[in-house]
């Protein structure tokens, strides 16, 4: 029974100084993960916007038109100048 108990408790240590050892390295190395995630969510935003910008740009653009009249309105008897007659 002894010997079930000290395994036990060798188990308990290993395990509490992982527990410590890990928290010791993610402590001394915050500044180092903190850095890495912000790349990774600005890498990841820049290419979700890269993606979702040609279908923005479709669906922003307005239907040209095929046909187009005149630059320049003509008045009456095709005569360039004001469409409405002036006094």
């Amino acid at each position: 029974m002894q010997k079930v108990i000290n395994v036990l408790a060798v188990l308990s240590f290993i395990g509490t100084s992982g527990i410590i050892g890990g928290g010791a390295v993610v402590y001394l190395r915050r500044d180092a993960i903190a850095e890495r995630v912000k790349e990774n969510v600005a890498k990841a935003a820049t290419e979700a916007i890269a993606a979702a910008l040609p279908g923005m740009l479709d669906s922003a653009m307005p239907e040209l038109p095929k046909v187009t009249s005149g630059a320049i309105p003509t008045g009456a008897g095709g005569v360039s100048g004001p469409a409405i007659p002036m006094p």
